[in-house]
């Protein structure tokens, strides 16, 4: 009877979804297309997904750092962004994931809170503040639920409706598999960078943290992309454009995003202890 009902909500739902994604505006577009991910895929699922796409990641032989010094330090500057992250999505729990790789320059956020740094672009960031700003990023990732939305498109709404039901659990882990692989390097649409950097501000101002320093340090990797193209995997799936880093500008500036901490001497300290 539970499924059911499931599936009478869920038609319930979907016709109407049906109907207006084809003819909407961009702006009702991300609406509907964020409803139906909220819709198909439920944080309970979000979280299994993103627990199957680690054990993916550890099944491939991606190196993880646990040395306490340098995790702990990370989680310091992570932990306020991301608990201004939950008030717009309470029911996610986040985990923070160092991988050891010094010569890339990287970052991505899967479903269920995940979001993974490589030690590359922490060496190549000069303060907390830009730190900050890049996680900052990944969470409005999650909290936008663009993950969830490219899996709408990727895999349809048939696909999805079964995951949603619980009658495809080999879907399920097929879904942590592609994501795994080529799935979270893929880029963002411009509207998903643009929301991501917006929430990313907000979160970093709201912890104190200058949101500045998000556009200096895009616009370092930017500067520095032409010498090491292929070290600066972030930027490819993360595609900066000056319009971009505009738009920032103006954000920052029409909402008043006012935070001033930096941590450039902490860091400092913090990136010699990396880099030995």
């Amino acid at each position: 009877m539970k499924i059911l009902n499931r599936v009478i909500s869920l038609g319930v739902f979907l016709l109407p979804m049906l109907v207006v994604v084809p003819a909407c505006t961009t702006q009702q577009r991300v609406k509907t297309e964020t409803s139906l991910a909220k819709t198909l895929v439920s944080d309970a699922q979000s979280e299994q997904i993103g627990d199957q796409v680690h054990a993916e990641l550890d099944a491939k032989g991606t190196r993880f750092i646990t040395d306490r010094s340098v995790t702990g330090y990370v989680e310091g500057i992570a932990s306020p962004v991301f608990r201004q992250a939950k008030e717009d999505r309470p029911g996610v729990e986040y985990h923070l994931h160092i991988i050891d790789d010094p010569k890339t320059v990287n970052a991505f956020a899967t479903p269920g809170g995940h979001v993974y740094v490589y030690s590359g672009l922490l060496l190549a960031a000069e303060n907390e503040a830009e730190v900050a700003g890049v996680l900052a990023h990944e969470a409005g990732h999650i909290s936008g639920r663009h993950v969830e939305r490219a899996m709408v498109n990727a895999y349809g709404l048939q696909t999805l409706a079964g995951v949603a039901l619980g009658q495809s659990p080999s879907t399920t882990q097929k879904l942590a598999a592609d994501l795994a692989g080529t799935g979270v390097m893929l880029a963002h649409s411009r509207s998903e960078e643009t929301e991501a950097d917006e929430y990313g501000a907000t979160y970093v101002s709201h912890v104190g943290y200058d949101p500045h320093a998000m556009i200096t340090f895009f616009q370092k990797l930017q500067a520095n992309e032409g010498s090491s193209p292929r070290a600066m995997v972030w930027l490819r799936s993360h595609p900066l454009t000056q319009d971009r880093i505009d738009h920032l500008k103006r954000y920052i500036r029409d909402n008043r995003l006012s935070g001033t901490e930096v941590g450039e001497q902490r860091y400092e300290s913090f990136r010699k202890t990396l880099g030995r």
